[in-house]
């Protein structure tokens, strides 16, 4: 796939200019670092290596699983020493770093399994190793017998017994370990527990469990909420649904569909998605996004542009989100590249909800790209406190 360039006269942080997709992957690296997720040193070496074959995604690919084993390396040595949270913080990191050199490997052949399922171990080492937040890794089972993993995370600061809890869902290419990291953190400290599942199409799901991605997305959900009612430490009927980039169809169906939930953020918009792939498949890579376009394909379990296209006809919200009654938050970004900010005012005005938000981040306030990527020091928090205020923690 041929890179296409950033913004001319960029007003965000584009480490390669030429290029918008590896551009964007480092964005999200370098706002990771507030959460420990990463370093700026280490993705300065990285990128510094890249340069030399700019828009080979093979190199990519290598430099950062390089990258993220050099660092799991740095893990393995402090837990042996029994440093313990020097560890767990370089496990975390690595784990990042495994995920991003994934992120445009196509197809996801042995070596690409590896890597995430390398991930996916550092993470569990950083989650046994940290002291906070108390989490556990739990599945989550749809009621047509899908698997869905998941991570559950404990509340803090909060004298209640059973605090409200949020179900977070990953995007198109992302998964339960990078939303953790962005979120977990200022929604437990606001008193709110968590659930981070891999939802069909995502993470573990697909890789291991073969989970393809369905439009009846309130089918991964319904199952949360299943979930959430076998457990005696959470407000049941206090659930709010969050979710990032492509949950920005996810999440409103959800809460549209399954009236338990009694808030939803849709971090960045979704309208028609088969339209906006329709658009990047006839833009021949011209198109701003986020991943090479087989990777759509791969997802949906599609041989064809064609066959994706057909499997993507459900993905739309028109006549969906008017049933929707819970509070709604929507933010979106003025020069998101990905989706054009028609489609967001589109989502907000066709919600039922009378109590809804939509707040748009300019070139001037910052959080102007996809999912604030550029900003998420502003975005996330705003989300976190309407979630906190909406639910009651």
């Amino acid at each position: 796939m041929p890179p296409v360039k950033a913004a001319g006269k960029a007003t965000w942080f584009t480490y390669f200019p030429e290029d918008y997709r590896w551009s964007a992957s480092i964005c999200m690296l370098v706002s990771a670092a507030q959460w420990g997720g990463s370093d700026i040193g280490e993705v300065d070496r990285v990128g510094r290596e890249l340069r030399k074959g700019l828009g080979d995604d093979e190199l990519w690919f290598r430099e950062w699983t390089k990258m993220g084993g050099r660092v799991r390396g740095l893990g393995m040595t402090e837990e042996r020493k029994g440093n313990r949270l020097s560890a767990a913080a370089h496990y975390k990191r690595a784990c990042l770093y495994y995920q991003i050199g994934d992120r445009f490997r196509q197809p996801k052949d042995k070596k690409a399994l590896d890597a995430f399922r390398t991930s996916v171990d550092c993470f569990r080492r950083y989650l046994r190793l940290t002291d906070r937040p108390r989490t556990e890794r739990v599945t989550i089972a749809t009621r047509d017998g899908e698997k869905l993993p998941a991570y559950f995370v404990h509340a803090e600061n909060t004298r209640k017994a059973k605090p409200p809890v949020v179900v977070l869902f990953d995007g198109l290419d992302t998964s339960k370990e990078i939303v953790f990291i962005r979120a977990a953190d200022g929604l437990a400290r606001r008193g709110m527990s968590c659930l981070f599942v891999d939802g069909p199409g995502t993470g573990e799901a697909i890789r291991f469990h073969k989970s393809y991605l369905r439009d009846d997305y309130e089918a991964a959900g319904s199952a949360a909420i299943d979930y959430i009612e076998t457990r005696g430490d959470v407000d049941a009927k206090k659930v709010g649904i969050m979710a990032v980039s492509l949950g920005g169809y996810y999440a409103p169906r959800c809460a549209s569909m399954d009236r338990r939930f009694k808030a939803c953020v849709a971090w960045g918009a979704i309208w028609n998605y088969h339209a906006t792939w329709k658009h990047r498949f006839e833009s021949a890579g011209k198109a701003a996004q986020g991943v090479p376009t087989e990777y759509i394909n791969w997802v949906l379990n599609a041989k064809t542009e064609a066959e994706a296209l057909k499997k993507l006809e459900g993905f739309r919200l028109d006549g969906v989100v008017r049933r929707m009654r819970c509070p709604f938050l929507l933010t979106h970004g003025e020069d998101d590249r990905q989706v054009p900010l028609r489609d967001a005012r589109a989502l907000f005005r066709a919600v039922g909800s009378k109590d809804k938000t939509m707040q748009v981040y300019t070139r001037k306030t910052g959080g102007a790209q996809h999912c604030q990527n550029d900003y998420l020091s502003i975005g996330l928090p705003f989300m976190q406190d309407w979630m906190r205020d909406k639910l009651g923690a």
